[in-house]
């Protein structure tokens, strides 16, 4: 009689789990709009963002398009897709698509107007950013990556694709980079749009949704409420042991 075929019950995945509406709408939007501008190259300068034209000409779309403007380069779209993937996911899920999207916005319209800002220094090194076109979702996506370190602070994220540290640390490391980038001011990357992303999203979420100290007073009552639960347990009984709820 032949064997039945044994079935394992291990299972692999790869990723955050099945994609959320938010995510899946901004990962069509950022599609679209690229194969657009291969199509039209013009584009790029008039959805991009140049603080010049949005002070001077008031193009004042640019803050929030740039976002979705990326480089005929395909790794920058699908290294920025990966990472809003990979991270836009799971917080979608725990805040929920509206917040989430909201977050988003802001995050990615705060850095844009950051460096719109930091183009108004009177610094050598920031001088030329008045005239060069800012593109991507970078700023969005690190603001999504300062929610999931103040969520997940001991998640491994992969540093430069090679060895996995804590989200926290990743975080820190990335900030640094970026705010000396920006005081350098000698490198093509956005840097000032990268930090700004940080700093909205920190400020955000300080202020947003309860604070971070309403979230911080939650995890403290969340601990406390297990270290009850160890304490006093409860054992199941019939009534001649009713006693027996106790201890």
């Amino acid at each position: 009689m032949p064997r039945s075929p044994r079935i394992s019950s291990i299972a692999y995945s790869f990723g955050p789990g099945p994609i959320t509406p938010a995510v899946r709408l901004l990962l069509w939007a950022n599609g679209v709009v690229w194969i657009a501008t291969l199509v039209f190259p013009r584009l790029v300068e008039w959805l991009g963002l140049v603080p010049q034209y949005v002070l001077h000409d008031y193009w004042l779309w640019q803050p929030v398009t740039y976002m979705f403007v990326h480089a005929r380069n395909p790794t920058h779209i699908l290294f920025n897709m990966l990472g809003l993937w990979m991270f836009g996911v799971e917080l979608e899920r725990m805040w929920g698509t509206k917040f989430f999207a909201r977050y988003y916005a802001i995050t990615g319209v705060g850095a844009g107007l950051t460096t719109i800002l930091v183009s108004l220094l009177p610094f050598a090194q920031t001088a030329a950013t008045y005239y060069s076109v800012t593109i991507g979702a970078s700023g969005a996506l690190f603001g999504l990556l300062l929610a999931y370190a103040l969520y997940f602070p001991n998640r491994p994220i992969l540093m430069f694709l090679l060895f996995p540290i804590p989200a926290k640390y990743f975080v820190m490391i990335i900030g640094g980079i970026a705010f000396l980038t920006a005081a350098d001011g000698n490198s093509g990357v956005a840097a000032a749009t990268h930090l700004g992303g940080l700093v909205i999203g920190y400020l955000y979420l300080q202020g947003g949704r309860g604070g971070l100290s309403a979230e911080i007073k939650y995890r403290y009552l969340k601990w406390k409420m297990n270290r009850l639960r160890r304490k006093f347990d409860v054992y199941s009984g019939g009534r001649s042991d009713w006693d027996r709820h106790v201890h």
